[in-house]
Order: C-alpha cells, then structure tokens, then sequence
C-alpha cells in the first residue's frame, strides 16, 4: 500500500467527524503530518491511518456520518481508532458498492 497525505476533501470530512469528540484537539492538530494508504478492493478509497506501532487492530468507531456521492447514491463514512486511541481507519462505503467519486465540501 503506497502512502500518501491526506487530500483536501478527506481533510474536510475528518474535520467535520472530529469536532466534538473526546481528544478531538490533540487529534486535529495531527492531520497535518498523518499519512494514509487507501484499503479494500479495488481501493475504493477507504483509508488506513500509517503508524509505526506494531500490532495494531481495530478499536472503537468514534464517528459516522452519511453524504451524497455526485452520482446521487447514499455514502456511509465511520472513524475508527486502534486499541491505543490512534486514528486507524476512515472507511467510506457508497449503498451500491461502486467506487466513491468525489467528497463534498464540509
């Protein structure tokens, strides 16, 4: 998996999911540096957060939250962190399993 920074749209929703939420401050402040490599088949666009850490699983969905794609079908999004509290996934999933076009503006 190649790594990369988040783009500008992915930063927006992580935003969006994160205002609130416990630690919220700590974790926004390291948006700017995080790398992710995008999962699942045909990468669909689905992102793993990078850590150096060994063993890490999935722990707690902390967010979710649902938009329109561009092509007008439903798209689901959940935040997850690892068993340490660590941003671990943002997976998104559109209701007919095709590909995601386009975050919008949040």
């Amino acid at each position: 998996m190649a790594k990369r920074s988040l783009k500008l749209p992915e930063l927006g929703l992580l935003i969006f999911m994160l205002r609130g939420k416990p630690d919220a401050e700590r974790m926004l402040g390291l948006l700017h540096t995080v790398e992710v490599a995008e999962i699942g088949p045909e990468e669909i666009g689905s992102l793993r957060f990078t850590n150096y850490q060994p063993n890490r699983r999935l722990g707690e969905r902390i967010a979710s939250t649902q938009f329109l794609d561009e092509d007008g079908i439903l798209v689901f999004a959940s935040l997850y962190l690892d068993q340490e509290g660590e941003l671990y996934e943002l997976d998104y999933w559109k209701t007919d399993d095709s590909p995601l076009l386009r975050i919008p503006a949040f």
